[in-house]
């Protein structure tokens, strides 16, 4: 895993910016689905991100990519990191609530562990990620919990289809890394919102019609907010931090969106999660933090030196 460097004031600032829009991402996406589909949630989503994006790469003037096998990559990716996470997680949040959400989707990085795992020959299963990866799922069991694993029922279909938003987020971190390097993170970005809305353009528009913005108020908020703040311009946010903070430090943000996304969830929706949930989250956190490894490293004795 990638060393951590020391955080700064202003990375700091940054990361728990972006924790905040992400966080507020799942009230967003599910404010919106009280009048519209999911497929038309995620299409919006996509869309207009996909708008912003390149109109931000055409003010840097960045170069695009000529290798048709690039633009192949981008649909996949637009696949794998957008279309079928977004969809899956959408119609799971009809279901249950937005801080739940927030828990499972945590478990991206446990999943991208495995995946690395079996897809890398340098992202070895070491004890201590094994460890990780444990704690993670005894997380995400508690938060499922006992009567949802003992009777399934449409919740646990929903809570199955967003750990499987997770893995499919997973699966693109490691197709990104094998098929995307050297690409311009913005251009990335952009080509890969731009396969996913090819992709989920046609399912939406056979089964929930042609989108329209004769919306409420409250719903085309939602709307902007998801597709220009927590998608378009979290992007942009991710890879200043990325920049500043490095891959390892990033894993932070990670613990820190479910918090904001259940707070919301309960001074807006008047969402109440049960003790489980709490409990699986503390669980998948501890999981998380023995991925990062800081914790481990400052449990152990500090090596003595010679004077």
């Amino acid at each position: 895993m990638t060393q951590q460097t020391t955080l700064s004031p202003r990375a700091w600032t940054e990361m728990t910016l972006l924790a905040l829009i992400w966080g507020g991402s799942f009230l967003a996406i599910r404010t919106a689905l009280d009048e519209i589909g999911p497929l038309t949630s995620v299409l919006h989503r996509t869309f207009w991100a996909m708008i912003l994006l390149w109109a931000v790469v055409a003010l840097r003037r960045l170069p695009l990519p000529r290798d048709p096998r690039i633009w192949g990559s981008f649909l996949m990716m637009g696949l794998l990191n957008n279309a079928i996470p977004f969809t899956l997680m959408a119609w799971g949040q009809l279901h249950i609530s937005t801080g739940l959400t927030s828990i499972f989707n945590a478990a991206t990085a446990i999943f991208g562990v495995l995946v690395a795992a079996l897809v890398f020959a340098d992202e070895r299963l070491t004890p201590r990620r094994a460890l990780g990866v444990t704690l993670g799922f005894a997380g995400v069991a508690c938060a499922i919990g006992l009567d949802s694993l003992a009777q399934f029922d449409i919740r646990s279909l929903a809570q199955l289809a967003i750990l499987a938003g997770a893995l499919s987020y997973a699966c693109a971190g490691a197709w990104a890394r094998r098929h995307l390097r050297g690409q311009p993170p913005l251009v990335a970005a952009a080509g890969m919102l731009t396969g996913s809305t090819l992709l989920i353009a046609p399912t939406a528009l056979w089964t929930e019609g042609i989108p329209t913005l004769d919306l409420a108020p409250r719903t085309i908020a939602a709307i902007a907010y998801y597709a220009a703040i927590s998608t378009a311009l979290a992007y942009l946010l991710y890879y200043r931090v990325l920049a500043m903070a490095g891959s390892g430090n990033l894993m932070l943000v990670t613990l820190m969106i479910p918090p904001v996304a259940i707070l919301l969830g309960t001074w807006v929706r008047g969402e109440a999660l049960q003790t489980g949930a709490y409990a699986g989250f503390a669980l998948l956190a501890l999981g998380l933090l023995v991925l990062d490894g800081r914790i481990l490293r400052r449990a152990a004795p500090e090596p003595s030196r010679r004077v």
